[in-house]
């Protein structure tokens, strides 16, 4: 009965439907069914392969809207020739002021002054609290630059574009470059004011693939696979919290590790949360992309935060990050901020550290 009844079965059951995916029933069945099987995944293969690459042009072009357009060294180039042609103001320094940070710019003496929208190829700044003026001029006789306002990611710029300033600091002939930015405190035992120097950060976008070296890499300006361990230079690290003690600020002077978040959101609870497992003592939405193209560049990099608001990360607070707290932070301790950096710039002059 058994044997009968499988012989049953084996005679009745309808035999695995013919599939694209059933190679093997294409493989043994008769010529003109092995002969379609293998038009078919012809078809599919193509289909396939053209939706993947239309797939990676689209992902490309939304990650990447510039970066083969991208900006060329002789774009650049063109850019520092009309900026060397307008002054003869040789910079040395370059620096990038923050969110309500300005004012550093004010203290260069016989200032040469730029807007922005007037510069060729040159961004212009969106965001309340960044002037958007480019400042030659001397700081206590040494001859630097100053970025009144920067660029972000959640401004809509590539990131190319967003780095660009960096590049023309390098072609007119700047080599350390100061950044400071506002930054809200993820380390719990910072406080708002406190000025935190950054020995490291985490770029976030960087992750995704954004980064502002992605695209055709131009050796005049680097190699393709810059070396990021040292990017913070230890050197001018320690030089800054010489002086900040010198000046009185060890009360409120930090350092640590800061971490570029897209924006132009505030972090969510869970996601300073996170931030805080992973290391991180303050978080912004700038710096980090203008730091990995300075020392693309060869440029020595420093940069300070200033914790201008605490990351709120418990779901019983009834505190709310905003960009007034920022600029109103920033107002009270710009003073001390631009003392210490402008003492910095006299010191690397005199003892040599440039």
């Amino acid at each position: 009965m058994a044997a009968e009844l499988g012989s049953y079965k084996q005679a009745h059951t309808s035999p695995p439907p013919l599939t694209l995916g059933n190679s093997r029933a294409v493989e043994e069945g008769p010529a003109p069914l092995k002969e379609l099987g293998s038009r078919a995944q012809a078809v599919r293969g193509g289909f396939v392969k053209g939706v993947e690459h239309h797939l990676t042009l689209i992902s490309s072009a939304a990650m990447f809207p510039e970066a083969n357009k991208g900006y060329t060294y002789e774009e650049c180039k063109a850019t520092a020739d009309w900026l060397m042609a307008q002054t003869d103001i040789r910079p040395k320094v370059g620096i990038v002021c923050g969110s309500g940070l300005g004012g550093l710019a004010d203290m260069l003496k016989d200032q040469v002054i730029f807007n922005y929208k007037d510069i060729p190829n040159f961004p212009q700044s969106t965001v309340h609290g960044h002037a958007g003026r480019l400042v030659f001029g001397s700081m206590k006789g040494r001859p630097c630059v100053c970025m009144q306002g920067r660029f972000h990611l959640y401004e809509g710029y590539p990131i190319q574009k967003i780095t660009l300033p960096i590049r023309i600091f390098k072609l007119l002939g700047v080599e350390t470059v100061m950044l400071t930015n506002a930054a809200g405190g993820i380390n719990q035992d910072f406080k708002v004011g406190d000025i935190m120097i950054i020995k490291d950060h985490l770029n976030m976008p960087g992750f995704a693939g954004n980064n502002p070296l992605s695209g055709p890499n131009d050796e005049r300006f680097g190699v393709r696979f810059p070396c990021m361990s040292d990017a913070y230079d230890r050197e001018l690290q320690q030089l800054a919290m010489d002086v900040g003690h010198e000046l009185g600020y060890g009360d409120f002077l930090k350092e640590g590790v800061y971490c570029l978040l897209g924006g132009p959101s505030f972090e969510t609870i869970a996601e300073s949360r996170m931030l805080h497992k992973l290391g991180v003592d303050a978080v912004g939405m700038s710096t980090a992309p203008e730091v990995i193209v300075a020392r693309h560049c060869g440029m020595r990099v420093f940069a300070l935060s200033l914790i201008t608001n605490q990351a709120v990360m418990d779901y019983d607070s009834e505190e709310k990050a905003n960009h007034e707290e920022v600029l109103q932070t920033g107002k009270q301790r710009a003073e001390q901020l631009e003392r210490l950096v402008s003492t910095m710039v006299t010191r690397i002059e005199h003892n040599n550290y440039a």
